[in-house]
């Protein structure tokens, strides 16, 4: 599964977070940990990485994300709130400065009109400095072909660039 991921995209992660000194925390859903797997298969990883949740279920994201029970009743949890409310959670949580979130239909089953098989929200929420006001979260939907195993992989592909793309967008302010 993982030999499907670019390989140098996790170490560009690893050099980013060490040059920000910035930490890092991820909830997984339809991933089932492999973010945290990817990104803790670059060596030093501890340099940054704190923790990873795998929330699968409702009652779980609720426990340990705070994840509202009204964003999963309203919207389910392949949604845009769910996503966001994930990555501010872990991000909360952890007690880190970015929280990563993943949410999505992996297949082969699953899928609604709205939200078919290959449907993922990846979440990323930033910690600024107290009284900055700077604190932010982002939510990008997605749409991937493939089995299972395939969205999965470009589920963690699009993670790590989406979260590359924010701690990068972050430190050119």
């Amino acid at each position: 599964m993982n030999d499907d991921i670019d390989r140098d995209l996790p170490m560009d992660v690893a050099d980013a977070f060490r040059d920000a000194g910035d930490t890092l925390a991820v909830a997984e859903s339809c991933t089932g940990g492999l973010v945290g797997a990817t990104i803790t298969a670059v060596p030093g990883a501890s340099d940054y990485f704190d923790s990873g949740l795998t929330t699968y279920a409702y009652d779980a994201k609720r426990r340990h994300l705070g994840v509202s029970r009204e964003a999963l009743d309203e919207h389910g949890a392949v949604s845009e709130p769910v996503a966001r409310e994930m990555a501010r959670g872990i991000r909360d949580v952890a007690d880190v400065d970015w929280g990563v979130s993943v949410t999505g239909v992996a297949g082969p089953t699953g899928g609604k009109e709205d939200t078919p098989v290959g449907t993922v929200y990846i979440g990323v929420a930033y910690a600024g400095p107290w009284g900055s006001e700077s604190s932010y979260a982002t939510v990008s939907r997605y749409e991937f072909d493939g089995d299972r195993a395939a969205v999965r992989a470009q589920t963690v592909e699009r993670a790590l660039e989406d979260l590359l793309a924010e701690l990068e967008g972050e430190r050119s302010r």
